[in-house]
């Protein structure tokens, strides 16, 4: 049969065999008209090239794709080897009407079988039948959405054996015209036949469009066995014709436990994956040695496993928070198992929001940090939530809901300013020109002597001061130990009214800079200071941040 088959040309087939695939490419109808457009399809190619591919245990769509057929075919839910058979209108063996159990290729994947999370064999009859079990998941998730993105990621393993059906069939059929016009066009994906075939039922059944959207479904297919091994021989010929082979059809299936277990057959017995994924992407333009080469492929009896997610991608919510408490975190703050501090902004704020958005988890971006003990005041310090999966996107008044909420707070730790919801641009707000931010600042500063007119004088004559500062000492067990050069921009100083040696100045400087070490000095690491300049003894009491000059979230 093999010697017939290599003889058959496409001058001697059929002119139904004819057709080119493009003209299966029309819209798919119901009934009548699906039976037509799928006996156009198949008859468009030799019924002996499609009978071959299911008898290596390729599965419908597998075939059809493989031939080169494209886009609306797989949305028919009349797929089976019978009907197959049927429309080419030839007598087979009852082998050939049976599909294999697990398609050789996807793995199972374009017959919707597959297992679960709970390793339970799951069986869907059509395409239709498996979206409802997709939709039914999205129902009970609860997303609001308009419109959805589907994502679909396969195992590697199914590029390895698609090449190697391909090869099979370069070797094979090369030579024909029919296949030399399929070779122009890459065969379409095992991915997007998926979407092909699931994408209109679930439109149709969550009454909503596909599109490029926030709110994603993603199926995931793994397969636990490892990637089979493309056996690839280039020794002699007698060497290769040592494998045994399905001689009924020239397409090589695994007879010999030897191959399937990677006996080799030439001095490279081995091809790198990414090596199989390329030739298989080219359509396996580069196989000259055709004769020498062979080819096998194991029978599947293991469907890949499947997780099925719906998930929206994160959302954000940014404004300006004000902390008005010395014992507050900006974020938690645990050492040896024990919190610092009352609470923090983060959870404050986070946790008002989260719940209104219906999301998973959420995460706290702010455009830099004041200490525990430091007060947020003024304009307040730009942030961003991060919500995770969010099941409602909230509206305008919705935010303003959780703004007045939080300013609300019996204990007035945290308020916001300006709260709403931003896209992924809110990131390029906050880091937009961060590293040349100004920060403006409060500090009660006590000196070692009484403070005179000729100090304030002194203060207030100093403009864009460069100072040196290394790393702190406090904080050296966890930042490098570096020498940064910043700028005091202007300073000055209010007396206190009864008290000579105590102060509030007032001081613009460049973002990074570490005030209460500019202040003291931290034994000269950093200079000049204040009490360098004032030539005593300084210490700074509290401090406060009163504005953080940046453009993102001044308005609401």
């Amino acid at each position: 049969m093999y010697d017939e088959m290599k003889s058959a040309s496409a001058s001697d087939a059929p002119a139904e065999m004819s057709v080119s695939s493009g003209a299966v490419e029309s819209r798919v109808g119901s009934g009548d008209d699906e039976m037509q457009f799928l006996s156009g399809a198949i008859r468009s190619f030799p019924s002996y090239a499609v009978k071959d591919l299911l008898s290596v245990g390729v599965c419908v769509r597998c075939s059809f794709r493989l031939l080169g057929i494209k886009q609306q075919i797989y949305c028919s839910s009349s797929f089976s080897p019978s009907l197959l058979c049927s429309l080419i209108e030839e007598s087979t063996s009852p082998e050939a009407e049976v599909e294999s159990e697990f398609c050789s290729v996807c793995l199972g994947i374009l017959q919707f079988k597959w297992r679960d999370d709970k390793e339970t064999l799951v069986k869907k009859e059509s395409a239709n039948d498996m979206t409802e079990s997709i939709a039914e998941l999205v129902k009970q998730e609860g997303h609001q959405i308009d419109s959805f993105s589907l994502e679909v990621s396969v195992p590697q393993a199914i590029l390895e054996n698609e090449s190697v059906i391909l090869s099979d069939m370069k070797r094979k059929y090369g030579s024909e015209l029919w296949f030399q016009e399929k070779s122009l066009s890459e065969p379409i994906s095992v991915k997007d036949a998926l979407k092909f075939a699931i994408v209109k039922p679930l439109e149709s059944l969550l009454g909503i469009k596909s599109s490029i959207d926030s709110f994603r479904i993603r199926l995931t297919y793994t397969s636990t066995k490892a990637s089979k091994m493309v056996q690839n021989s280039r020794g002699r010929i007698k060497d290769c014709k040592r494998q045994k082979t399905d001689t009924n059809n020239g397409l090589l299936s695994v007879n010999d436990e030897s191959v399937v277990a990677g006996a080799e057959c030439s001095d490279q017995s081995n091809i790198e994956t990414n090596d199989v994924a390329v030739r298989a992407s080219n359509g396996l333009q580069a196989c000259d040695a055709s004769e020498c080469l062979g080819f096998s492929i194991e029978k599947v009896n293991e469907p890949c496993h499947l997780e099925l997610q719906c998930y929206r991608t994160p959302i954000y919510l940014g404004g300006r928070y004000l902390k008005y408490s010395r014992n507050v975190s900006q974020t938690c703050w645990i050492i040896d198992e024990e919190r610092m501090g009352e609470a923090s902004v983060e959870e404050i704020i986070g946790s008002n929001i989260l719940p209104m958005c219906k999301g998973d988890n959420y995460k706290f971006h702010a455009a830099g940090r004041e200490d525990i003990d430091v007060r947020m005041l003024g304009s307040g310090r730009p942030f961003l939530v991060e919500i995770q999966n969010a099941r409602q996107i909230p509206t305008e008044a919705t935010v303003k809901e959780i703004e007045t909420r939080i300013n609300g707070l019996e204990n007035k730790l945290v308020g916001v300013k300006n709260l709403k919801v931003v896209g992924s641009e809110g990131w390029t707000l906050m880091r937009e020109g961060e590293s040349e931010k100004q920060k403006q600042y409060a500090a009660l500063v006590w000196i070692s002597r009484p403070l005179d007119d000729e100090d304030l004088k002194t203060i207030s004559s100093l403009k864009d001061v460069r100072i040196m500062q290394k790393t702190p000492i406090r904080v050296l067990h966890r930042r490098s130990p570096l020498e940064r050069e910043k700028l005091i921009h202007w300073m000055k100083i209010e007396r206190i009214a009864g008290s000579s040696q105590y102060f509030l100045l007032y001081l613009c400087t460049q973002a990074g800079t570490y005030i209460k070490e500019f202040v003291h000095g931290d034994l000269g690491r950093t200079h000049p200071s204040v009490g360098s300049i004032l030539g005593c003894r300084a210490e700074i009491l509290q401090l406060d941040v009163t504005d953080v000059k940046m453009d993102c979230f001044l308005t609401g």
